[in-house]
């Protein structure tokens, strides 16, 4: 009987922790992939990459969202999605924007941004950190 009280609980934490939404985002509509050209990349992808150091991590949650969920392990931190100053100055260097979860669009907004702003290498991990957790990958807490 503990044993079941316990799954049941771990179903509902998680289930919370995937519905945690973005604060940044409108709706609870998946973020519409019509809004920009900027192709996606996995979860497993990104940490592929993110461990040979071929790509930057881009979080553009908010506060809330970093402090519950934590952020990628050195990802750089943007203020808003209209903010991207704090991207790297290489406009090449490759770059994988998230935000809180499929439902979020503030990864979309961000990207979009970047590109417009010369960015050539850019794309959004889709499950946003909701998926890095679920997948069981480290995360920096703020």
């Amino acid at each position: 009987m503990v044993t079941a009280m316990r799954i049941i609980l771990l179903a509902v934490v998680l289930a919370m922790a995937v519905g945690t939404g973005c604060s940044k985002a409108r709706d609870n509509k998946p973020a519409a992939k019509a809004e920009s050209k900027i192709s996606e990349i996995s979860v497993a992808d990104v940490e592929h990459q993110l461990t040979a150091g071929r790509l930057v991590a881009v979080d553009a949650n908010g506060e809330q969202t970093r402090k519950k969920m934590g952020v990628v392990p050195g990802a750089v931190l943007l203020t808003s999605s209209e903010d991207i100053s704090a991207l790297p100055p290489d406009k090449a260097k490759p770059l994988v924007f998230y935000c809180a979860n499929t439902r979020c669009s503030a990864s979309d907004k961000a990207a979009s941004k970047a590109a417009t702003a010369g960015y050539t290498n850019v794309k959004v991990m889709r499950e946003g950190i909701a998926g890095w957790v679920r997948a069981g990958k480290q995360v920096q807490t703020l």
